[in-house]
């Protein structure tokens, strides 16, 4: 089945309504109702907002994108952990914003691959915070935690 070709235009257009953490809000908002919709898509819209993830330039659509596919874990779409070698193209930024919005990704799909840049970051933001309205490192520590624990319960309940 094809995507609705609404949604594909809107996922083309990520970014557009994506505002900034600011002095009154310490997060990132997002068009909920054009969110909703592309969720509803589940893996449909994978491949798509895979193709904006490998060529978009702009930092709000990379925002968009991350947090449509960390919705879409919360709603057990399947594939998402298989798009790591597009995430991981923003492993090494300086954006606490998408730091965060990799480390919730990360949490939840465990990629063994990630374990080292979710370090990276944690290191980047503790040596040289950049976020004057939240800390990156509470999200990005509980995603390190999380991949201890899961690490940790696999070997202890081996036997």
């Amino acid at each position: 089945m094809q995507i609705n070709p609404i949604i594909a235009f809107s996922i083309q257009h990520l970014g557009k309504n994506v505002k900034y953490p600011d002095k009154n809000t310490n997060y990132c908002c997002f068009d909920k109702e054009k969110i909703d919709k592309i969720i509803a898509e589940r893996e449909r819209a994978l491949p798509y907002i895979e193709n904006v993830l490998k060529t978009t330039q702009d930092t709000r659509a990379v925002l968009d994108g991350l947090y449509i596919l960390n919705r879409m874990l919360d709603n057990n779409v399947k594939g998402i952990d298989k798009m790591y070698p597009v995430l991981s193209r923003f492993n090494n930024t300086n954006s606490p914003d998408v730091q965060v919005m990799l480390a919730g990704i990360y949490r939840k799909t465990l990629v063994p691959d990630a374990f080292g840049p979710l370090n990276r970051m944690l290191a980047k933001q503790i040596f040289y915070p950049n976020s004057p309205h939240f800390d990156p490192t509470e999200e990005i520590g509980g995603a390190i935690l999380e991949y201890i624990r899961s690490y940790n319960a696999q070997q202890a309940y081996t036997k």
